[in-house]
C-alpha cells in the first residue's frame, strides 16, 4: 500500500498543506464569494472522505480573502501545519536551552577545575627565599651587577616567635586566619571588579593568600595571577597545617630595612629576638606589613602609630588584649634607622642599584616588598664597558698624590634613546651620591644661555661687551670678573663661549631675561619647578635664590644642578633640541621569564628645543675642547663646555660636560662641603678644564675608542643679531702722531699714540687676538697648558714622572693663569 492519502493530492497545487490532528474539527473554505474549488475538483466545504482509519479531518487552514477571491495565499499559517506558539511557550523554550549551555559549562568548568586542582603542584618553602631573590644586570642581560633579597634572613619556627607577636599580625593582616578556607571570595570579587574599573588593587587577601603571592607567583594584578593564586591557597590550605602556615609567612614576608622575615625585623627594629617581642613591638612590626616605606616609623612616625593604634584595637576587639592593657600600652622606642648594605654593591656600582630601585618604585609604581623580595629579574642600561672606563678614569686622573678629600661624578647617556650607560656617583657604593648631589654648575650652563639667545634672534656671531670687571644695572656695586682676568670687549658669542667671559654671558642672560634661561635648562633636563626630595632643597624653586627668585646670575652658573642633570641637559643638545628621559631600567621579567617592562627599544622623544637653535649652539662649542687642551682623539669632533664655581679666590665646584650625537658625559668636582676649596696635590686651584676635563677625555676617549666618527654642524643657521650688540673692533692703525726731531740729532721714526708692542701699526688694545699666541694657535698663551701636570714643560705626565722633574732647590717654571 502507498504510504500517502490516495485521497489526497500528492503534490498540492498551494504548497504543502498537512492534514492536521485527527481532533480537530474541519474549517470552513474561504469567506463568502465565489471561491475557487480546491485541487482535485470537490466542490468547496463539501466532505471529505474518511482518512484511513476512519476519522475526517479537513484542509486545517483558512483561506485569506484577496480581492474577494478565495484563492489561498501559497503559505499555511503555520510551517508545520501546526498552531504558532503562544508567547509563554517560546520563553519556556528558550530557558530550557539556556539551562541546558549553562548546565554544560557549569559541568565543563567543574572538570576544568578539577584537572587544575589535581595538576598544582604546590612549591617546598625552602625554595622561598631564591623566589623572592632580585637580579640586577648590565646592559648584557648576562652580567650580574647585585642580588637583593639575599641576606638577612633567619628562619625561625613558630614556637621560637612570641604569642603577641603571632596575634598583633593576624589582627593587622587575617583576624579569620585559623577558620577560614585559606582564600577570601569577597576579597577575590573586589580584587577582580577592581580589574576591571580600575580601582585600588590593595587588601581583601587572606595571609595564606599573601603568602602564596610573595613566596609563589608574581605580583601583578591581574586575573590569571589571581586564578593561580586560588588554587595554591586552597591547596596549600589543603596540605599544610594552619601552624605551617603561618610559620612560613612570619619567615618570608619583608619588613623593610633589609630585613626578610620576623626574627631579622625584631633584631633590626629592636635589637632582640622574635621570642621576646611584646604586643607593642610587634604591633609595630605588624604595619609594616602592608607598606615598609610608607610606615617606618623613623620617616613617617604619625602614620605608624595611627596604624599602630588600630592594630592593638583589633587584638582588643579578639579578646587577645585586655582593655587595661590596651590603655596602658606606649609606642616602644624603635632603633634608628640605618643604610641597609644588604644585597647593595660597596663598591660604586651601589649607586647605580638605589637608582634603579628608585626607578622601579617611581616610574613603574613597584613597592618595596616587590623591588627588595619580588624575585624580579632587572637588565639595567648600564654597558659594563663603559661602566669600568668611567671608575677607571676617575681612579686614574685622581689616584695618590691627589687629596683624598676630593669628590667626584661622572655620568653619560646615550642622546639617541636616553638610556644612562655609565654612572659613578663616588667610590663607596652605600655612601652619598655625588651625580646627584645639586651643586653650582658654573660657566657649564653658558650653552643655554646661547640657546635662549639663538631663540630670540641673537646669532652666535653677534659681539657683546666681555670686559672684565663689569657692573651691571641689577647688580650695583657687585662687579662680574673674568677668570684670569680674561678680557674682550667686541668678542663674538661663539669667541666668548670659546673662552669662558662670565661678563659676556651675565650680561646675555640680563638681555634676554633671567627667567627664559631657567625656561631653557627645565626643558632640556627635564627638572621640575621645585625640587622633590628630603634634603635641604626639598620643596625650593630649581635655578632660583632662597626667595623663588631668579637673576642673571643663571647665566653664570649661580643655581644648583646636578651632575645627572647635565648629563641629561647636554644629552638633549647632542639629540637636536629632542627630550628622552634619562633611565637605568632596560628590561624587566619576573622569575618565569614573563615581560613586565621593556624599554629597550624606547626612542621616542619631545622636541623642547628647536632644531636650528641646537645646530647653532653645537657649532659654538666646538672648539672648547680643543681650547682647553681636552680635544678627543683623532680629532674627533667634540661639543663641550668646562665650568668653574668658586668664592673669592677659591674654587668650590668644577665640571667638564660635552657630547657627541652617540654621547653626553658630565664629570664633576668637588669637596663634601661647598665652603671648602678645592686644590690638587701641588696646592693649585682645581679647574673644570682641570682634573675633571682629564676624566672626562679619557672617559670619552675609551668608550668612543673603535666607533665611526659622528660629525657635527659646522654653519650656523642663525644669522644676524636682534638684541644690544656692539661694534666689531676696528684694525686699522690711526694716524702717527709726528714728533719733530731735535736739531742736533738725527730724525727718529714716528711712534703710535697707543699701545704697540709689536710694532705692526695696530693698535694692542683690540688687536686680534687681544692675547699673547707666540705659536698662531689661536690659544692665549698665558693659559695653555697640557692635558696633565707639567711645571717643568717636558711634555711628560709630573705624576707619572720618575725621577723628579727638577732637583731639590731648582725654582719651578712660572706656572701660568689656568683656564675656567
Amino acid at each position: 500500500m502507498p504510504s500517502h492519502d490516495e485521497t489526497s493530492p500528492v503534490a498540492p497545487r498551494a504548497g504543502s498543506v498537512r492534514r492536521p490532528p485527527a481532533a480537530r474539527t474541519r474549517s470552513t473554505g474561504g469567506g463568502g464569494g465565489t471561491g475557487r474549488p480546491p485541487a482535485g475538483g470537490r466542490p468547496s466545504g463539501g466532505a471529505r472522505p474518511p482518512a484511513r482509519g476512519g476519522t475526517t479531518a479537513s484542509r486545517g487552514g483558512t483561506t485569506a480573502s484577496r480581492g474577494g477571491s478565495g484563492r489561498p495565499s501559497g503559505r499555511p499559517a503555520s510551517a508545520k501545519g501546526k498552531a504558532g506558539r503562544s508567547g509563554k511557550q517560546r520563553r519556556a523554550r528558550r530557558l530550557k536551552i539556556t539551562a541546558a549551555i549553562m548546565g554544560g559549562l557549569l559541568a565543563l568548568m567543574c572538570v576544568f577545575v578539577g584537572v587544575v586542582y589535581a595538576s598544582t603542584e604546590v612549591p617546598s618553602p625552602d625554595s622561598v627565599s631564591t623566589k623572592q631573590t632580585t637580579v640586577i644586570y648590565y646592559s648584557d642581560g648576562v652580567t650580574e651587577m647585585a642580588r637583593l633579597g639575599d641576606e638577612n634572613r633567619t628562619n625561625v619556627p613558630l614556637a621560637e616567635i612570641s604569642e603577641p607577636a603571632q596575634r598583633a599580625v593576624l589582627a593587622a593582616e587575617n583576624r579569620s586566619f585559623y577558620s577560614d578556607p585559606g582564600i577570601s571570595f569577597t576579597g577575590i570579587v573586589r580584587a577582580a571588579w577592581n580589574n576591571l574599573t580600575g580601582g585600588s588593587t590593595q587588601g581583601g587577601s587572606t595571609i595564606t593568600q599573601q603568602y602564596v603571592k610573595n613566596a609563589f607567583l608574581t605580583h601583578d594584578q591581574t586575573f590569571s595571577r589571581k586564578f593561580q593564586e586560588l588554587f595554591l591557597a586552597i591547596k596549600l590550605d589543603n596540605n599544610f597545617s594552619k601552624e605551617q602556615i603561618l610559620e612560613n609567612y612570619l619567615n618570608t614576608i619583608y619588613y623593610g630595612r633589609g630585613a626578610y622575615g620576623i626574627e631579622a625585623a625584631a633584631n633590626t627594629y629592636f635589637g632582640i629576638p622574635a621570642a621576646e617581642l611584646t604586643a607593642q613591638q610587634a604591633a609595630v612590626l605588624a604595619v609594616l606589613i602592608r607598606s615598609p616605606s610608607n610606615y617606618d616609623p623613623e620617616t613617617n612616625p604619625e602614620g605608624a602609630q595611627d596604624r599602630w593604634g588600630l592594630v592593638l584595637d583589633a587584638m582588643v576587639e579578639e579578646g587577645w588584649l585586655t582593655t587595661e592593657e590596651r590603655a596602658a600600652s606606649v609606642y616602644p622606642p624603635v632603633l634608628p634607622k640605618t643604610d641597609s648594605t644588604l644585597g647593595m654593591p660597596q663598591g660604586p656600582e651601589g649607586h647605580i642599584v638605589r637608582q634603579v630601585t628608585q626607578e622601579l618604585q617611581e616610574r613603574y609604581r613597584y613597592d618595596e616588598q616587590q623591588v627588595n623580595a619580588g624575585g624580579l629579574q632587572v637588565t639595567t642600561t648600564i654597558s659594563k664597558p663603559a661602566q669600568d672606563a668611567a671608575v677607571a678614569a676617575v681612579q686614574e686622573v685622581t689616584g695618590p698624590p691627589e687629596p683624598q678629600e676630593l669628590r667626584e661624578a661622572l655620568v653619560a647617556v646615550d642622546p639617541r634613546t636616553g638610556a644612562v650607560v655609565a654612572y659613578y656617583g663616588g667610590e663607596n657604593g652605600v655612601g652619598t651620591d655625588y651625580a646627584q648631589a645639586k651643586r653650582q654648575p658654573g660657566s657649564s650652563v653658558k650653552p643655554y644661555v646661547l640657546a635662549t639667545a639663538l631663540e630670540q634672534g641673537i646669532g652666535i656671531q653677534a659681539r657683546r661687551d666681555g670686559s672684565d670687571d663689569q657692573e651691571f644695572p641689577d647688580r650695583p656695586g657687585l662687579p662680574v670678573t673674568n677668570s684670569g682676568g680674561a678680557s674682550c670687549p667686541a668678542c663674538t658669542l661663539t669667541e666668548a663661549i670659546t673662552r669662558s667671559l662670565n661678563t659676556t654671558f651675565y650680561g646675555l642672560a640680563y638681555e634676554v631675561g633671567p627667567e627664559n634661561v631657567r625656561d631653557t635648562i627645565l626643558a632640556a633636563t627635564g627638572l621640575p619647578d621645585t625640587w622633590g626630595g628630603s634634603d635641604f632643597f626639598a620643596g625650593k624653586t630649581v635655578l632660583a635664590n632662597s626667595d623663588g627668585l631668579t637673576g642673571s646670575s643663571i647665566g653664570i652658573g649661580e643655581y644648583e644642578l646636578r651632575p645627572f642633570d647635565q648629563a641629561q641637559g647636554f644629552a638633549t643638545l647632542a639629540a637636536d633640541g629632542v627630550f628622552r628621559d634619562a633611565h637605568f631600567i632596560g628590561k624587566v621579567t619576573d622569575g618565569e621569564g614573563a615581560v613586565l617592562v621593556d624599554q629597550t627599544a624606547a626612542a621616542g622623544g619631545e622636541q623642547v628645543l628647536p632644531a636650528d637653535v641646537v645646530n647653532d649652539v653645537t657649532v659654538a662649542l666646538k672648539d672648547v675642547a680643543s681650547y682647553s687642551r681636552r680635544a678627543l682623539d683623532g680629532g674627533r669632533e667634540v661639543a663641550s663646555k668646562t665650568g668653574t664655581q668658586g668664592q673669592g679666590e677659591n674654587n668650590s665646584d668644577a665640571w667638564m660636560v660635552g657630547y657627541t650625537p652617540s654621547i653626553a658625559t658630565a664629570v664633576w668636582m668637588g669637596n663634601d662641603s661647598p665652603s671648602d676649596p678645592i686644590v690638587d696635590s701641588r696646592g693649585r686651584i682645581i679647574y673644570g678644564s682641570g682634573l675633571p676635563g682629564a676624566i672626562w677625555q679619557r672617559f670619552m676617549d675609551t668608550v668612543l675608542a673603535g666607533t665611526p666618527e659622528e660629525d657635527l654642524p659646522d654653519k650656523p643657521l642663525i644669522k644676524g643679531d636682534t638684541g644690544e650688540g656692539v661694534a666689531a673692533p676696528t684694525t686699522e692703525a690711526p694716524p702717527p702722531v709726528e714728533t719733530p726731531a731735535a736739531p742736533s740729532s738725527p730724525p727718529s721714526p714716528s711712534r703710535p699714540s697707543f699701545p704697540d708692542r709689536n710694532g705692526n701699526g695696530v693698535d694692542d688694545r683690540t688687536e686680534q687676538p687681544p692675547f699673547p699666541d707666540e705659536n698662531n694657535d689661536g690659544i692665549d698663551d698665558r693659559t695653555q697648558r697640557p692635558p696633565f701636570p707639567d711645571e717643568n714643560n717636558d711634555g711628560i705626565d709630573d705624576r707619572t714622572q720618575e725621577p723628579p722633574d727638577t732637583e731639590p732647590g731648582t725654582p719651578g717654571p712660572v706656572v701660568p693663569p689656568p683656564l675656567d
